[in-house]
Formats: structure tokens, sequence, C-alpha cells
């Protein structure tokens, strides 16, 4: 039997063995889409940006998402929003119910309190639209704040980014007198408590307060002016700022390039992650998808803003219980806390203080200091350089503690605003829950700024004792003089990266008062300010480890032969890790390519590491 094998294929193929491969052109669908692109390029040149856009990088993390979060909101409250105004009629016109609803049949209300009816029970949909809108509406402000925390917390403000602080501070503020002009429109009961609530609050602003109410309202309260003003406010003037400052907030995390956090193979020259094409495309966009859903499947199960259990409007009862939404309780509860005595008279005029101070005052202060807080940070550090690596949180105790200070406070204020329902369900003295909030707010939050430095502290003490000693096995070794000691497991130079990765700080010095001359120096007064607060912020650091110290610690006699054993005595491997490709100096997009692909990545995020693996030589 013969061995031989016959070549593959028909005899007739090996006549074509040198014919050229034929490539087959693009289909007639593909040639008119590229004869529209060139023909568009040609006349707006925007095919450079474009392909600036669909390449840039992105890097992975979930508290990025926080941001997408809001965004997608935002997109789901405009598309609800603007179907809605198809039916909502904004008028305070008075009429009479005819609707599905029959409670309220023959009940006189307004127009837009109606239409809101008609909305909820005549309309296929029409309730599950609002809802929607309602919940995307509220989890557009939780994406916004929680958002704004990643963003704090890790020191992503700081230069070149402190106008898009300021942009998302603004979007922030911006956002919450949305919600509010949004739930006032239906004009029930409770929206128009809200707005009487707010009627009151505008008069008590000192001297022009009752001016500024009569212009508002165009007339004495309640008019018909409101519904309409606000309508306009909330669907046209409001979104068309909000849509134009999200557009400014991201081109400039397109010029800024996006942040990353500290790892093998990062620095502050590339950007670690996919590209917008094809993989980010996809992902956000099946992000947007399960946003989408997960706010449909809420508002299709949990009822939010029953407006047909409230009743129309009608300013003679007093709706005892009521409370503004969550992004407003803060406020409302600053009312509750602040003292009477606040209010006094001046040459014959009462100053509302006691109001005034809560509802007019403390909701722009909070979004002031947070806008400025960059600026003034950077003033007391010294830190001018450009950062677009984030900061662990618990290597800047100072900063943290600080939001978690501010956390607490606002937490404060907002549980304030249920002081009269926690004493009916309680059964409590409302007057004992209110100064036991007063008192809190001037204890909890001193001790939770405390409590979140020292533990911020305590994991950087460990990370220092990580780096310097590794990791203790649990294992004891018996050395050739008898000697015992604990085995200390090594750690990779990819652990080690982020331990040491940050920057070693020092509170600044204060400069002589006078100089050689013996002349005041002008700026004495404020440096010794800014001394303060920089000994303040960095008193208690704890620096990386340095080569000297590592060092030390590696020659510790019988303990250095621990750390120094190879990974696979006794059986132990070490770990791996594995990194995108750091290239220097631009946007590294990581790849899933095959072996030969994954191990030139690796060798790049080995390079990339090699500094940290020096320990900031």
């Amino acid at each position: 039997m013969s061995t031989d094998s016959l070549p593959a294929g028909r005899p007739a193929d090996r006549l074509r063995d040198g014919d050229a491969p034929v490539t087959r052109g693009p289909s007639a669908a593909a040639r008119k889409v590229g004869g529209v692109a060139g023909w568009i390029d040609d006349r707006t040149n925007g095919a450079r940006g474009i392909n600036y856009l669909l390449r840039k990088v992105f890097p992975h993390h979930w508290s990025f998402m926080l941001g997408e979060i809001a965004m997608y909101s935002l997109i789901i409250c405009l598309l609800s929003g603007a179907l809605l105004t198809i039916w909502f009629v904004p008028s305070a016109g008075h009429t009479v119910y005819d609707g599905s609803y029959v409670p309220l049949r023959g009940t006189q209300m307004s127009e837009a309190y109606a239409s809101t009816l008609d909305i909820s029970f005549d309309v296929k949909g029409g309730l599950l639209i609002r809802q929607i809108h309602h919940w995307a509406a509220l989890m557009f402000l939780v994406g916004l704040t929680v958002h704004m925390f990643r963003v704090f917390f890790t020191g992503a403000f700081r230069r070149p980014r402190e106008i898009n602080w300021v942009i998302g501070t603004v979007l922030a503020l911006l956002a919450a007198i949305e919600g509010f002009a949004g739930y006032s429109l239906p004009d029930d009961l409770l929206s128009g408590t809200g707005i009487r609530a707010m009627e009151g609050f505008v008069q008590t602003a000192p001297v022009i307060g009752s001016y500024l109410a009569y212009a508002i309202f165009g007339g004495p309260f309640p008019g018909e002016a409101i519904i309409p003003r606000l309508y306009a406010a909330h669907v046209l003037l409001i979104p068309a700022i909000l849509v134009g400052l999200f557009v400014a907030h991201i081109v400039l995390v397109a010029v800024h390039k996006h942040t990353q956090y500290p790892g093998p193979g990062r620095t502050n020259d590339n950007v670690v992650g996919h590209r917008v094409m094809p993989v980010y495309a996809a992902t956000a966009g099946g992000f947007f998808f399960i946003v989408f859903g997960v706010i449909t499947l809420i508002s299709a199960l949990f009822t939010i803003n029953p407006i047909w259990a409230y009743g129309p409007y009608d300013p003679s009862p007093v709706t005892a219980g009521s409370q503004p939404d969550w992004y407003m309780g803060a406020y409302d509860g600053a009312l509750r806390l602040l003292p009477g005595w606040l209010e006094f008279q001046i040459g014959g005029n009462t100053l509302s203080l006691n109001i005034a101070l809560g509802a007019l005052v403390l909701l722009p202060l909070v979004y002031i200091v947070l806008g400025a807080y960059p600026f003034v940070e950077r003033w007391v550090t010294g830190d001018t350089g450009e950062h677009h690596l984030l900061d662990r949180p618990r290597n800047n105790p100072t900063r943290t503690g600080i939001g978690m200070a501010g956390i607490v406070a606002y937490s404060i204020f907002m549980f304030a605003a249920g002081n009269d329902i926690m004493a009916i369900k309680l059964g409590m003295s409302i007057n004992d829950i209110t100064w036991l909030f007063r008192i809190g707010l001037f204890v909890f939050p001193p001790l939770a700024f405390w409590v979140t430095k020292r533990i911020c502290l305590s994991l950087q003490r460990r990370d220092r004792d990580l780096a310097l000693h590794a990791r203790e096995s649990g294992r004891i070794i018996r050395g050739a003089d008898g000697s015992f000691h604990e085995r200390h497991d090594p750690i990779s130079e990819y652990d080690r990266w982020i331990l040491v990765q940050h920057e070693p700080v020092t509170p600044l010095q204060l400069e002589p008062e006078y100089d050689e001359n013996g002349v005041a120096r002008p700026a004495a007064r404020k440096d010794r300010l800014r001394a303060k607060l920089s000994h303040f912020y960095f008193k208690d650091a704890v620096n990386p480890v340095t080569p000297a110290e590592l060092a030390a610690a590696h020659h510790d006699g019988q303990r250095a032969e621990a750390i120094e054993a190879p990974l696979d005595y006794e059986g132990i491997e070490g770990d791996r890790g594995h990194a995108g490709e750091g290239g220097h100096g631009a946007d590294v997009p990581t790849g899933h390519g095959d072996d030969a692909e994954g191990r030139r990545e690796d060798t790049e995020a080995r390079r990339g590491v090699s500094g940290a693996s020096r320990l900031r030589e």
C-alpha cells in the first residue's frame, strides 16, 4: 500500500498558481456612502476632526461610568420631556376636570394640572413617560453628584482641568434649579406648596425681596404668570445652557485627554485604554441602553409623584409633612436649624436672616465653595504642575477628610428637613430633634474629617510597610544557626508601582517676616496664613518609600534572606500582572490580539514600570 499523498485540490488549480489575487471592490452602497462622506468633507474639512475623535483613547475603570450615567440620564430627560410637551398645557387658567380619573371629576383646577392628569390616565403610555422623565431627572442629579465625588477625591480637578471642574459645579447648580422648576409645573398641591415656599424665600431678600417676588410672579401670589415662566425656563432656557455646558465639558475632556488611575505603563504623557472606534463606542452604546432599561424598569415598577393623590393646588390648606426632592432637601433642613433670633429689625426694616441665609445664601454658597476649591488647594500646596494621573484618595488624607466632612454636613441638613416626620414616627419632641441636628452639625463633620484622615494615614503606613517588607507569609523558617524568622513573600514591580508612584509632600516653610535689612516683607501675613494651611494639609504626611529605605530594609540580616528568597521556593509562584501598551507621549490603546501581540504589550508595560521599580530614583 502506497504512503504517497496526493496534492490537495484539483490538478487544474495548479495552472493558476501565478495569478494575482482578485480583490473585491466596495459595494454600491459603500461607494454611495463614501461619495456622500467625501462630498461633506470637501465642504466642511471635518474628516480630520472626526478621525481624531474616533481614534481617541479612553481608559477603563468602573468609576468613569458615573459621569456617563449622568450624561445618559440627561439624554433620557430630553427625549421624554420632548414627548411630554406635546400634551402638557403650561397655563394657570381655570378649568373643570372631566377626564378618566373619577375622584377628581367636576373639580376646578388649573389647565396645567388637568393636562397632567390627562397625560397620566388618558394618553397611552403617558404615565410611564412621566415617570421615566422624573426618575431620569433624579438619576441625572445622583450621577452628576457621585461623579463630582469621584473627581474631587481623586484630584481630577487639578491643572489643567480647573475650568472643567467649574463647569461641573455650574452644571450641578443648574440641574438642581431645573429639577425644582420641573416638579413645580403640574400645579398639584405638593408642587404649589413648594412654589409658595419659594415666594416666601424670595421675600426675605433684604430691601429688594418684595419687589423681586412681585416681578417673578407678575403680581400678587399666585398669579397666572408663574407656570408659563417656569415652563419656558424648564424646557428652553436651562436645558439649552445645560447642553451647552455638557458639550464644553466633553470638548475639554478631549482637549486635556482623559485622566487615568496610576498603574504599570501609565504616565502623565499617555492614556492606556481602548479607542472610541470600535471598542469604546460599542461599550458606551450598550451602557446607554442598560441605563435606559434600568430607568424604564424602575419607572414601571415604582410610582413617583402621584399628583392625583394630592389634588389641585389650593393656598388655604396647610400641607404638613411635605418635603422637596433630596437635592433641595438640604436647604429646607437649613431653614429648620437656623435659630429664630436671626430675625431682627434695623431702622424699622425687618431682616429675616433666619430664612434668607438658608434659602437664598446657602444654595449658591455651596457651589461657589466647590468651584473655588481647586484654586485654594493649589495656592495652599504650591502645586502648579499638570496632573493626568489620578490620586488614590488615601494619598491625600486632608482632601479626603474635607470631602467626607462636607458630605456629612450636607447629610445632616438633608435629614433635618424631615424633623417633623421623625417627631411623629418616633414619638419624640420636634425641638429635641432639631437641637440634636444643630449640635450634630458642629460635632459630626469634624469627627468625620478626623476619622477619615486617620484611616487614610493608616492605609498609607500599611502601603509603606508592604513596599519595604513585602507580605507576611505566616511561615516560620529556621536558619542555619538555629534562629527563627518569618518569611516575607516579595511583591511584584507592578504592585510596588502603585505603592510608591505618588509624589512626596512637605509643608511649605515660612520665610522670615523681615528681610536682611530689617524691612518687613509686605506679604508676610499672607505667607503666614499659607504656611499654616500647608502645615494643616501635610503635617502628618506619610511619603512613599525611597530607594535608600528599600535598600536598608533588604539588608536587614536574616529578614533580608527571607525577602529576597526566590518566588518558587517551597513551590510558591508569584503573581504576574498584565497591562496595556505604555508608549510615551501618545494615547495608547490596549489590545487583545494573538500571543505575540500580547507578549509585546507585556514587554512595553514592563518598560513603563521600570521607573517605578527603581522607586523614583
